[in-house]
């Protein structure tokens, strides 16, 4: 698999920080400084730990509110801290060798953004004014005097006009600052779907002559993934088009939907649209309920993070799900980006560090391609193949024992998942809502 340069990402595994939430800032910008992002520091280790060799900050720099209404694109916001102490905490990550990625909010800014104050302020005679889609002859809901675009509506949320070059001269400058000064190793860019292409395609020729193998991965929820996913723009993309398969997989007892989007999507045939993509891959990030609260049979708890690590793409851990912490969109953004007082550890924390060093440790996790052996609707075995490395990716969903009979060419292999030796021997037999990663030998 790949039509893409070779890229550190495509070997990592990511852990996702929501840092105004998992530092317990409050919501609206108070402009009062406290120092909390370096709470980071504190878990550190326990990231080491878990296996994940990156880690990706929800947004950093000054807004409203949310993070994602900008003020300022170079200032880390006051609630969290001071662009010294967000230093200290990539360079405390980096002597881990874990790579940092930061949330590069392009698409829209806060009402509070500087140059968005001085057209208010100034109107025709605002130097700024071509930097957003302002109508001089209308008003928005805020009175201003003028009208302009918000994104889908949310004018607490100011588009940006990135055809405008003094626009995407300024968000260069801003991103060569964040490399050379915390040194970041690579950009996710929010609403990816949304961005003019000559921006992406600008951007990824500037990092890639900042910084080898600098990552940019953008978020896209449907679409054609490899018009974004390309040589001449986006690494990677999020692999929204799987999500709700692995957990309604397991939900519905019917695990032909998450294998066949596999096969359809990442299978070697050429009308496989995926093929040789390497899409970030989660069962829950900031936006949507945690897979523990999701899944309506908590043992498939583990088989689900399981299923994660085995298939193609970039595994993603959101913070706290890690432990299995729980919490509903429905309850509002505040539920799904708490604070936690400290990390946790129990067993399904114990089998995702397994699973992370099999995924960091293995070319055919990494790299190889999909079939699929073994299917019904509680069991299935993924095949992952890479050059002269087998590995399989076994699950079974059900109550029930199940034993699978398959050619898998070879005799014996070593569990990534349970670190027991497998015989392929007489049928493999599955335990009841069992999970495992053979890796044959």
């Amino acid at each position: 698999m790949g039509n893409n340069t070779t890229n550190w990402g495509y070997e990592a595994v990511f852990y996702q920080i929501y840092p105004l939430g998992f530092c317990g800032a409050p919501f609206e910008n108070d402009g009062v400084l406290e120092h909390r992002i370096l709470k980071v520091l504190d878990w550190v280790d326990h990231i080491e730990k878990l296996g994940c060799n990156a880690v990706y900050f929800s947004p950093v720099f000054e807004s409203d509110t949310h993070g994602y209404n900008t003020r300022d694109y170079c200032k880390i916001d006051t609630r969290l801290g001071t662009n010294e102490d967000f230093k200290q905490v990539c360079d405390a990550l980096h002597e881990k060798g874990i790579k940092v990625v930061l949330d590069g909010v392009f698409n829209h800014v806060g009402r509070g953004f500087t140059q968005f104050r001085d057209v208010c302020e100034k109107k025709w005679d605002s130097p700024y004014k071509d930097w957003f889609n302002i109508n001089f002859d209308g008003n928005s809901n805020y009175n201003d005097g003028l009208w302009y675009e918000g994104w889908e509506g949310h004018y607490d949320l100011v588009k940006l006009n990135l055809k405008n070059p003094a626009v995407a001269d300024h968000i260069m400058d801003c991103v060569k600052y964040w490399i050379e000064y915390f040194g970041i190793d690579g950009i996710r860019l929010d609403v990816a779907y949304l961005l003019d292409f000559d921006f992406m395609k600008r951007l990824r020729s500037f990092t890639d002559s900042l910084k080898e193998d600098f990552f940019l991965v953008g978020e896209m929820i449907h679409g054609q993934y490899q018009r974004w996913a390309n040589p001449e723009m986006l690494h990677s993309v999020t692999n929204y088009e799987c999500y709700k398969g692995l957990y309604s997989s397991f939900n519905s007892m019917n695990m032909f939907e998450i294998c066949h989007s596999l096969k359809n999507r990442f299978g070697p045939e050429n009308w496989c649209e995926f093929r040789g993509l390497h899409l970030l891959s989660f069962v829950d990030n900031h936006d949507v309920t945690r897979v523990a609260s999701i899944l309506t049979e908590p043992k498939h708890l583990p088989l689900i993070y399981t299923m994660l690590f085995g298939m193609p793409g970039i595994p993603c851990v959101y913070y706290g799900s890690e432990w299995g912490a729980k919490a509903e969109k429905k309850d509002g953004d505040p539920a799904l980006r708490p604070c936690f007082e400290a990390p946790e550890w129990n067993e399904l924390t114990d089998l995702i560090a397994r699973l992370a060093k099999a995924h960091r440790e293995c070319k055919a996790l990494q790299y190889g391609d999909i079939k699929v052996p073994v299917l019904t609707n509680r069991q299935c075995i993924l095949q992952r193949d890479f050059e002269d490395e087998r590995v399989f990716v076994a699950i079974n969903a059900d109550s029930q024992p199940f034993t699978a009979h398959f050619d898998a060419g070879f005799g014996l292999a070593d569990d990534l998942a349970t670190g027991e030796v497998h015989d392929f021997g007489g049928g493999s037999e599955l335990a009841p809502y069992s999970y495992h990663i053979w890796k044959c030998k």
